[in-house]
């Protein structure tokens, strides 16, 4: 299974070249799913095409509720009045989560080729990063091998003076964490990429840079640019052949970009096939950290992180123990070192041609003399 994410800068009709996409996937006699929480505007899409719409808001409701039942101790201990499902309305990050179950169960569906109309960008690119930074927050909130303890709970709850968290939590712990690794095994497999869509402006093209390093910094793959509502050349009227020069003056800086006509009202199921988008193709090799062993002549190791259109008074660099912190803009990434570099300080970075290299120097307390 494939899975293609389908995001850009905000208003570029996002929604309706994931839906396009998806119809011509399943011209081509792929088995095609389409997720998103807007395409029922373009009512029934055909045989050729499962879509899953995102409606958070029973689902929301449900997990709710049995978070409560299961925090009820500690509820009680706050003397928290318990809510009520008629009292429940969605809040903010809700369709992010239901977008996640969509993508768990999207691996059992058995399709060829899974399209998602994610939020537009930078939001699309929090939502992707969201599994792994939740199952972040499980581990340490609720550490597994405290469940080891599990006999001594009502033991240590008498001593404490105040209830421990229950079996019951726990075993949901686990299984958020399991749905939220199946729905992160989706976004990071080699099979998953992005096609990028925006409006010829120049908002877009600073919208486009800061989505591709984030992209980068999460190691997800650009497979097309999509410049969508492009003006047709050769117009009469000054205004629109001015605007038109300047649409082709940011598209000519869009290497490799596929261009989706203006059609000059909002597009309908019957207006989809003029967009002409291409069939989903194969991105390029995905980018990789990589060690550079510069010891014998600088006495440092290097490690290279691709980050294409990256600015270098936005990056940030932190170490924290055994992890580093890498941020780009408003987004960050967090990454466990690898043993070597682990035994090592790190002596300086810098951004060298859309790499940051991040030098290493041993410790000589921690690395083995015979180096």
């Amino acid at each position: 299974m494939r899975t293609l994410f389908v995001t850009g800068a905000g208003g570029s009709g996002c929604t309706t070249i994931a839906v396009a996409t998806a119809l011509r996937a399943a011209r081509d006699g792929l088995r095609t799913h389409l997720i998103s929480a807007d395409a029922g505007r373009f009512g029934e899409l055909g045989d050729g095409v499962d879509v899953t719409r995102l409606v958070p808001d029973q689902r929301f409701r449900e997990d709710l509720l049995a978070l409560q039942e299961r925090a009820g101790s500690a509820l009680d201990l706050l003397g928290a009045a318990k809510l009520d499902a008629d009292e429940l309305t969605p809040l903010p990050g809700s369709t992010e989560l239901a977008l996640l179950r969509a993508l768990r169960d999207s691996a059992e569906g058995g399709h060829d080729l899974v399209v998602v109309d994610i939020s537009p960008a930078p939001r699309a690119v929090a939502t992707l990063a969201l599994p792994g930074q939740l199952r972040r927050y499980l581990r340490r909130l609720l550490p597994a091998e405290r469940q080891a303890a599990r006999a001594l709970r009502p033991v240590l709850g008498r001593l404490a003076g105040v209830p421990m968290p229950t079996e019951g939590l726990y075993e949901a712990a686990a299984r958020w964490d399991a749905e939220l690794a199946a729905a992160q095994a989706v976004i990071d497999a080699d099979s998953s990429h992005v096609r990028l869509v925006a409006e010829p402006t120049l908002a877009a093209v600073e919208t486009l840079r800061t989505t591709g390093t984030a992209l980068a910094l999460l190691g997800l793959r650009t497979e097309a640019l999509i410049a969508n509502r492009v003006l047709p050349d050769g117009s009469t009227d000054p205004w629109l052949a001015d605007a038109a020069a300047r649409q082709r003056k940011i598209v000519g800086q869009w290497a490799g970009a596929y261009e989706t006509p203006h059609l000059g009202h909002d597009p309908s199921t019957a207006d989809l096939d003029a967009l002409a988008v291409p069939a989903p193709g194969e991105p390029g090799p995905r980018s990789s950290w990589s060690i550079e062993d510069r010891i014998a002549g600088d006495g440092v190791l290097v490690w290279r992180i691709p980050l294409p259109g990256a600015v270098r008074e936005e990056l940030t660099l932190i170490r924290r123990g055994d992890e580093i912190v890498v941020g780009a803009g408003a987004f960050r990434r967090i990454v466990p070192l690898p043993s070597a570099l682990r035994r090592c300080t790190v002596a300086g970075a810098g951004l060298v041609e859309g790499e940051l290299r991040v030098r290493f120097a041993p410790d000589p307390d921690l690395w083995p003399r015979n180096r």
